[in-house]
Parts: C-alpha cells; sequence; structure tokens
C-alpha cells in the first residue's frame, strides 16, 4: 500500500469516539478531517436528538429515508428523503423522527473546532425550562 494510499484509508474512522450507539438511535462517522466529519446518524422512530447549540461548527443534514422534524432557530421544518437544510454556528436546533420508520440523515460537520465540549444543551444555558420540551 503506497503512503497516499494508506493516508486515505485512515481517513475512514470506524473506530471514532464520535461513533455509537445512542438512546435514540445510532451514529456512525464516514470520515473526518481536520476542520470536518461526515456521520451517518440513524434516529429511532418517536425519538428525538436534545437541543444543542455548536460555537465553532456549521452543521448540513440530508435527509436519505424518513421524515426529517428540524427546529433551528425559531423556525420548524419538515424535511423528506432527498431534502436538506443548514445549521450555522451558535443556534439552538434539534431534529426529531416523527414518523414510523427511522430517519436516516448524512451530517457534515465543518469549522474550526469539532470537539464535543463545543456542544451545549439548553439546560445548561438555562434556554429550556425542564418539562417544557416536548
Amino acid at each position: 500500500m503506497t503512503q497516499n494510499e494508506n493516508n486515505d484509508q485512515s481517513n475512514i474512522n470506524d473506530s471514532s469516539p464520535h461513533s455509537g450507539t445512542r438512546y435514540w438511535g445510532n451514529v456512525e462517522v464516514i470520515e473526518e478531517g481536520e476542520s470536518y466529519r461526515i456521520s451517518r446518524i440513524e434516529i429511532k422512530p418517536r425519538h428525538s436528538i436534545k437541543p444543542q447549540i455548536h460555537y465553532h461548527r456549521n452543521e448540513h443534514w440530508v435527509v436519505v429515508s424518513g421524515v426529517a422534524k428540524v427546529t433551528c432557530g425559531e423556525e420548524e421544518i419538515l424535511l423528506n428523503r432527498n431534502e436538506s437544510t443548514y445549521v450555522p454556528s451558535a443556534t439552538l436546533h434539534k431534529v426529531e423522527n416523527p414518523g414510523q420508520i427511522p430517519l436516516v440523515i448524512l451530517e457534515i460537520q465543518n469549522g474550526e473546532y469539532l470537539g464535543e465540549d463545543d456542544t451545549e444543551r439548553p439546560y445548561d444555558l438555562n434556554l429550556v425550562k425542564p418539562g417544557s420540551e416536548s
């Protein structure tokens, strides 16, 4: 294997600490580099990812299958297969699966810092009071 082939293979990150099973579904990192990460996210029916904010990265979400209910700032939209949305940095956002089949999205994170310690949840920020989240 040449050095370039070895470097190309190292971008595929099956053992990424960002991959794994969550209570709402599964995340699989497909590829990552210094300033980007591409993940396949599967959300179980009637589950959601909790609202969160990132300050140093933007996200693009593309729906592969199912229906996504996306809240980004004050806007709430439904996305079907082959539709996408953009989540700018410093914007409160979440994604839900209101449907009966798994929701699969591709998430492209891009920014100067991709660490998990750049993720804040509304309870941490006192933006959402307990019991008011759906």
